[in-house]
């Protein structure tokens, strides 16, 4: 299984960064686009009380079946293993066949650079402020970066999506967005996450 090294810095100015990108010769790969997910929790994840679930992910180029265990609130606390699946809709309709329905929909849009072996994604997710997340294959890969692109360590986030709702909406009384059914760009803010700081 592979270890996932990244930190998300929020609240970020998508413009600054880019122009920071850009002056440290960083290639975007990817420009923004609209990236749609379902979540699964299998019951036996639940009964057991671990942090996983099987992610179908439509990244706009290819789409992923990812196995995600989040051990830890870390910059190496995640970990995952994925494999490219053909088409998006027949594979949620194969995972409904074999009971796995989805626990949560999610959009989002996603840039994505790439700085030396370092990936950074400009994220965008409903009802939060824009974020970025750096990914690397090392720890010091990782703050090498976020140094070179001006932020904080100090100000560093880990973990999943779920963790930055739970910053910007203190009085959420479930998980996260894992348990908000549909998650979509149009959609008011559901009262399941309570108020915004």
């Amino acid at each position: 299984m592979k270890t996932e090294i990244e930190a998300k810095f929020l609240n970020v100015d998508f413009d600054d960064v880019r122009a920071k990108l850009a002056a440290a010769s960083a290639v975007c790969e990817q420009p923004m686009r609209l990236m749609r997910r379902v979540i699964i929790e299998p019951d036996f994840i639940k009964e057991r009380g671990e942090n996983s679930l099987l992610r179908l992910r439509d990244e706009g180029d290819k789409v992923t079946l990812t196995w995600k265990e989040f051990r830890d609130q870390s910059l190496t606390g995640a970990f995952e293993r994925a494999v490219t699946v053909s088409d998006f809709d027949e594979t949620v309709e194969i995972l409904k066949a074999a009971g796995l329905n989805y626990r949560s929909y999610q959009e989002s849009k996603r840039e994505t650079w790439k700085l030396g072996d370092v990936e950074i994604v400009l994220d965008e997710w409903p009802w939060i402020k824009p974020y970025i997340e750096i990914e690397g294959p090392t720890e010091a890969s990782v703050k090498e970066t976020a140094e070179r692109l001006g932020f904080d360590w100090n100000s560093a986030v880990f973990g999943s999506a779920d963790a930055i709702y739970k910053i910007e909406y203190p009085h959420l009384k479930n998980r996260g967005v894992i348990d908000v059914k549909e998650v979509r760009f149009e959609d008011p803010v559901p009262e399941i996450l309570g108020q915004r700081v």
